[in-house]
């Protein structure tokens, strides 16, 4: 496990468990939102982004969590060594989308940009959560099934494997 790529819908735990991977495994953590945009939620040029999501794949080792764009996505996919698709019921990502709405307002999430704009953020996760389970969660089924013959694939399907997935990198 040198380069993990965690991906899924909206809400689904991606970037918390992110940050336990890299903590437990050593390895860089890269947090995408950070990388596309500035304090206040404003994106960077999509030249500027491309080459440094391009200089986080050239390394040797990572972490990476968020999405960017989708032809940025398949390609860290593809180069990955370890995918972990966390692909819960859309009911837990709706209510932890929801959690993280509420709790934001007292505490902003860990990995966000500063200032980012909390309301139009959750409210896009939420537009994102039924477009995602329609037309890309079934592609990346597909995905993490062919893939299991040459990499690590981890599909966690509940929150419960999610928690035997951190004890198991853990050991």
């Amino acid at each position: 496990m040198n380069r993990i790529a965690v991906f899924g819908n909206a809400g689904g735990g991606k970037s918390r468990l992110s940050r336990q991977i890299a903590s437990i495994t050593g390895l860089p953590l890269h947090v995408l939102d950070k990388v596309q945009f500035k304090p206040g939620g404003i994106p960077v040029a999509l030249e500027e982004f491309e080459q440094a999501h391009q200089e986080i794949l050239d390394s040797e080792t990572w972490v990476i969590d968020g999405f960017g764009n989708l032809k940025m996505l398949w390609q860290r996919l593809d180069i990955a060594d370890t995918l972990v698709y966390i692909d819960l019921p859309i009911s837990i990502h709706f209510w932890w989308v929801t959690k993280r709405f509420i709790t934001s307002y007292f505490n902003p999430p860990e990995g966000w940009p500063k200032n980012s704009p909390l309301w139009k953020s959750s409210m896009n996760s939420y537009k994102v959560l039924y477009l995602c389970e329609k037309h890309l969660a079934p592609r990346y089924r597909e995905y993490v099934e062919k893939s299991k013959a040459t990499k690590n694939v981890y599909h966690l399907r509940s929150p419960q494997q999610i928690s035997q997935f951190l004890e198991y990198i853990s050991n």
